[in-house]
């Protein structure tokens, strides 16, 4: 080989890889929505969307544990679509799916500004623009923007530094769960329910939701490289990782009911907040809401800041972006420019003020659910072109199991582009979208001949760490 391979430290163990997918997919959303998934759905229609679409996803789930422990490898789908499809649609998928990851990371600063503003009003200092009828000031956006540059130099020292954030975090936010689970318990009432189910349009709103709330799973894949485990067993945790998850929404959604009255609900700016304060007769406990929505702000954009560094790395790595992004230094072997990358990004979105949240959460859905049903495809191809390929945790042998799969996620995507145009919330994620693409088609390109310098053995050595010149369909060709 012409080039060395760059690689990435192992040190992920049980806990840590269980706190970075549980603490990815458990954010802020739910603090800001948690109540209008009650009103909207009713309160056994929330708890059953939930319990429906994260069914969907768990079906996802163990696509990605067949795939993450037969090619555990930074870069999770793009290397799963490389291997079963070529490297053009590879590199479609990867690139959407790293802006699903930086929407969440990227709106988490925005999120953080908020948070903080309940807790301790932010002084209105330095007005620079509005947008989308918001008025932006450089006081408030600077919350967010120095919290993406903290995070990017806590993941810039290591991944170990911080996964045992992560960890620490994650387990702060469960307990403030069922802080609020026990004050509906003990001092709620079954009155305080409402209706078990509202509309049918009420449920679909709440089902449409549980993509962007549930979206993290998928960055076990994206840290596979880094972890310290059986095969099997990774494959194992993405499954745990979503069955944590789901159990959580359903529990916040059982105190949410049981704690408030509909009125309460909806009487401030975040919901939940009023909600315990309403409990517990304390504000104190308001505060604790608070804090834990900004820990799982931070768990969230801690996790997806991993995992899009490292979806950007191994596409750099394979040569499908330039090469400068796929180099890791060090001793812990760290993907500099690749972090430095996400991290910029994540330190400008807060300048688009408060109102970009609705814009990225549609983005990071939509391009999330393109991606679960590419993987979903990849997988019934690579049972037909590779069955050979080692399969530490496999599902079922039975071949339409991945199809019927395949079509669930197919038909998923389609019920949320529907709903979102019906709805007329996607106008402005279509322009994000295109913009990003057009960056995608000027880097690949910037990085073609480096790609043409490189022979195929080079090309799959970079990408699967390895040449298998037996291996029918080689992705690069």
């Amino acid at each position: 080989m012409n080039e060395s391979r760059s690689i990435l430290s192992r040190g992920l163990g049980r806990t840590d890889i269980i706190a970075l997918g549980f603490g990815t997919m458990v954010g802020w959303g739910w603090i800001m929505m948690g109540a209008s998934w009650v009103s909207g759905a009713g309160y056994f229609g929330a708890i059953a969307a939930f319990l429906i679409g994260g069914g969907i996803l768990l079906l996802i789930g163990l696509i990605y544990g067949e795939l993450t422990a037969a090619l555990p490898l930074a870069g999770g789908e793009f290397v799963f679509v490389y291997r079963a499809i070529g490297k053009k649609t590879a590199f479609l998928t990867g690139w959407i799916m790293a802006l699903a990851y930086l929407s969440v990371a990227a709106w988490e600063g925005i999120a953080l500004a908020t948070a903080i503003n309940y807790l301790l009003p932010i002084p209105r200092i330095g007005p620079l623009w509005e947008i989308a009828g918001y008025e932006v000031y450089l006081s408030w956006a600077m919350v967010g923007m120095v919290g993406a540059a903290a995070l990017m130099v806590l993941n810039l020292i290591g991944s170990r530094t911080a996964i045992l954030f992560q960890v620490m975090a994650t387990m702060a936010i469960i307990a403030v769960v069922l802080i609020l689970l026990l004050g509906g318990l003990i001092y709620g009432s079954r009155e305080n329910i409402g209706s078990a189910f509202t509309t049918g349009r009420g449920f679909s709103y709440v089902l449409l939701m549980v993509p962007a709330m549930m979206i993290g799973f998928d960055v076990i894949p994206q840290s596979a490289e880094e972890m310290n485990l059986e095969k099997r067993d990774i494959g194992r945790m993405i499954i745990i990782c979503i069955v944590f998850s789901i159990a959580w929404y359903c529990l916040l959604i059982l105190g949410i009911g049981l704690a408030a009255p509909e009125e309460v609900r909806f009487s401030g700016i975040i919901p939940i907040a009023d909600i315990a304060a309403y409990a517990f007769r304390s504000r104190l406990f308001s505060d604790i809401m608070i804090i834990g929505g900004i820990l799982g702000i931070l768990t969230t954009w801690n996790g997806f800041f991993l995992g899009a560094s490292r979806l950007i790395f191994a596409m750099g790595r394979a040569r499908l972006i330039p090469a400068v992004f796929g180099r890791s230094v060090g001793r812990n072997h760290v993907p500099v420019m690749a972090i430095l990358a996400v991290g910029i990004l994540c330190i400008a979105t807060p300048l688009l003020g408060r109102n970009a949240l609705i814009w990225l959460v549609n983005m990071s859905a939509l391009c999330a659910l393109f991606t679960y049903t590419m993987v979903a495809v990849s997988f019934v191809l690579l049972r037909r072109k590779e069955p050979q390929l080692e399969r530490p945790y496999k599902l079922w042998n039975n071949a339409w199991i991945g199809a019927a799969i395949s079509l669930i996620a197919i038909v998923y995507t389609v019920f949320y582009i529907i709903n979102a145009v019906t709805q007329g919330e996607i106008t402005a994620a279509y322009a994000m979208l295109i913009a990003w693409l057009m960056a995608g088609v000027f880097l690949y390109g910037l990085a073609d001949r480096q790609r043409r310098a490189m022979s195929d053995a080079e090309v799959e050595y970079m990408v699967f760490g390895r040449f298998d010149p037996q291996r029918r369909g080689e992705p690069h060709a």
